[in-house]
């Protein structure tokens, strides 16, 4: 008996997208079981795919966070042979997914109204930095400019420092809403049978994220950056131990969990201290209370802490390195992170799918990220019946590039 199908079995995306945000929405969708087909070239390579001096590697290691299980074909989308090419394999495809520009598509001449014509009810996904209209429209970016504009930035950081530079996390955030944009909008389409147009901002991501902060301001109180702690929750932080580098995030909810963590760092006397004995007083007496804790803290052990404050019902834990996350057998066991291999390859370790579901479906890393134009011959041969000669010659001139 096969396996259940993955929730997106079925569904075919044309994958014009770069770099990392809209990437990472399409493999998201991928994971799920759509079949992902990556339009590429050589005349442009994405620049994750290259070796990225930028995130301090010379290798494409970024280019697999954010292609796993796609295929991959080679259109040079400046021939308009290509785009020819390209509108086909969008005929027989249910979603379009691109991360340009806002205008970029449409100069192509693969346009909303362009791709309805040869799919009545395409979805076209289009993530960009300031959407499809208004005044900025047209500004390119990438992450840390989406967390700058969307006030994620400025929120982020110690109150006598600068703002702090959000990266990946911004393009993870809006390729997150992408895949789930995509999703709500092939469920409208089941119902409808209408096509849909889906504009993504990714500064407007980070503008959704900024909550309290923007009914601060609309009131005229200036937000201030809180660094670790919490306008609420005191103590809130990440306290150093007595091992070189290794951290101990603490959250206290309240006076019950304040007392049992006062108890198992202080003794009981430590408890009643008068200046902590109340939330309201551990928010006044913050920079004393971060100091007590940090004294308590300073001739700890960090892992065996986190599991005694965890037994006394304190929410605390180690803040793990990646050798942490590599190591550990929790995520290992629920196939956070998997052990992949590919001929040539030696095993090493991937972040797989973060959901479950009840029925066994087939979610996850079925295949490794492919190297440029390495399913043509499915796509442009199946998919699209292109003959061997037809595509000698549209490689010949540079249309398959």
């Amino acid at each position: 008996m096969s396996p259940p199908a993955a929730p997106l079995s079925g569904v075919r995306i044309a994958d014009f997208t770069i770099h990392a945000a809209g990437p990472f929405g399409t493999q998201l969708l991928g994971q799920l079981g759509a079949e992902c087909i990556k339009i590429e070239s050589k005349t442009r390579l994405d620049a994750f795919r290259k070796p990225h001096a930028v995130y301090g590697r010379m290798s494409a290691a970024t280019f697999d966070q954010v292609s796993v299980n796609k295929l991959s074909v080679r259109l040079n989308l400046k021939a308009p042979e290509a785009v020819a090419l390209a509108k086909r394999l969008v005929s027989i495809s249910d979603v379009a997914a691109e991360s340009f520009r806002a205008g970029v598509m449409s100069r192509l001449g693969l346009g909303f109204e362009d791709l309805r014509a040869v799919k009545r009810d395409i979805i076209l996904l289009s993530l960009s930095s300031c959407g499809q209209s208004g005044p900025d429209s047209s500004f390119a970016g990438y992450a840390p400019l989406f967390g700058a504009w969307g006030g994620l930035g400025w929120m982020t950081g110690y109150a006598d420092g600068p703002p702090v530079e959000m990266r990946h996390v911004m393009d993870h955030s809006a390729g997150l809403h992408a895949a789930v944009a995509t999703i709500a909008a092939l469920h409208q389409r089941r119902r409808t049978g209408k096509a849909q147009h889906v504009d993504l901002a990714a500064r407007e991501v980070a503008s959704a994220m900024i909550g309290e902060a923007l009914v601060q301001a609309s009131a005229g109180i200036t937000p201030v950056r809180t660094g670790n702690g919490d306008l609420v929750m005191a103590p809130h932080g990440v306290y150093p131990t007595r091992e070189p580098d290794r951290w101990l995030t603490l959250a206290v909810r309240g006076d019950r969990e304040w007392r049992a963590l006062a108890c198992e760092l202080g003794g009981p006397q430590a408890a009643s201290d008068p200046r902590f004995a109340t939330a309201d007083a551990r928010r006044r007496h913050r920079e004393a209370l971060d100091a007590t804790i940090a004294g308590w803290l300073s001739s700890c052990d960090a892992g065996a802490t986190a599991e005694r404050l965890q037994r006394a019902g304190v929410c605390a834990h180690v803040s793990w390195s990646m050798q942490d996350i590599a190591g550990d057998p929790h995520l290992r066991a629920r196939g956070a992170t998997v052990e992949v291999s590919a001929p040539g390859i030696p095993p090493r370790l991937a972040v797989g799918a973060p959901v479950r579901f009840s029925k066994g479906l087939g979610v996850g890393i079925r295949r490794l990220t492919p190297a440029l134009g390495q399913d043509e011959d499915y796509v442009f041969g199946e998919l699209l019946g292109l003959s061997s000669a037809q595509r000698a010659d549209l490689q010949r001139r540079e249309v398959i590039f």
